[in-house]
């Protein structure tokens, strides 16, 4: 049985994972990346992005379970591009051509787009997901492992 887990999901204290208005250039919006301090300044960070140092002790530990087990990952439409980032047939996400998650992620939006391979693993499936159909792609993640899932706002 394939099982959701809610893991790294970074929130203010009013409850919101990234600031108005998201853009291109802003892809956090004005709260720019002060939700997610804490993790780029720990080892585990600095390991998957090729730099040295970070801290251990808590934050690292938490940040290191992001990866074990996880066979998938489901993100909102907000992270995955800016607003509009579907009518752009060359957007592939904002990390680059070899993206951090190294499993199929599947993205909750209602524009249907061709499947993207990247480098390390990662692949986006063509998906589209509406409110009723939400648990859609958990039902073709037959792998028996946890799939992980962060939303941002659309």
């Amino acid at each position: 049985m394939s099982l959701v887990r809610v893991h790294n999901f970074s929130i203010s204290l009013d409850g919101f994972g990234a600031g108005e208005p998201q853009s291109h250039d802003a892809p956090f919006g004005h709260a720019g990346e002060r939700l997610h301090e804490w993790m780029f300044t720990t080892r585990w960070w600095r390991e998957m992005v090729g730099e040295p140092g970070g801290t251990r002790g808590l934050d690292d530990a938490f940040a290191r379970l992001h990866d074990p087990g996880i066979g998938a990952e489901i993100m909102g439409a907000g992270k995955f591009g800016y607003p509009g980032w579907h009518d752009d047939p060359e957007w592939k996400g904002w990390w680059g051509p070899d993206p951090p998650f190294h499993t199929p992620v599947f993205v909750l939006t209602h524009h249907p787009r061709p499947s993207i391979e990247m480098e390390g693993g990662t692949t986006f499936p063509s998906s589209t997901c509406r409110p009723p159909r939400r648990s859609r792609p958990l039902g073709r993640l037959r792998t028996g492992r946890t799939c992980a899932s962060a939303e941002a706002p659309p």
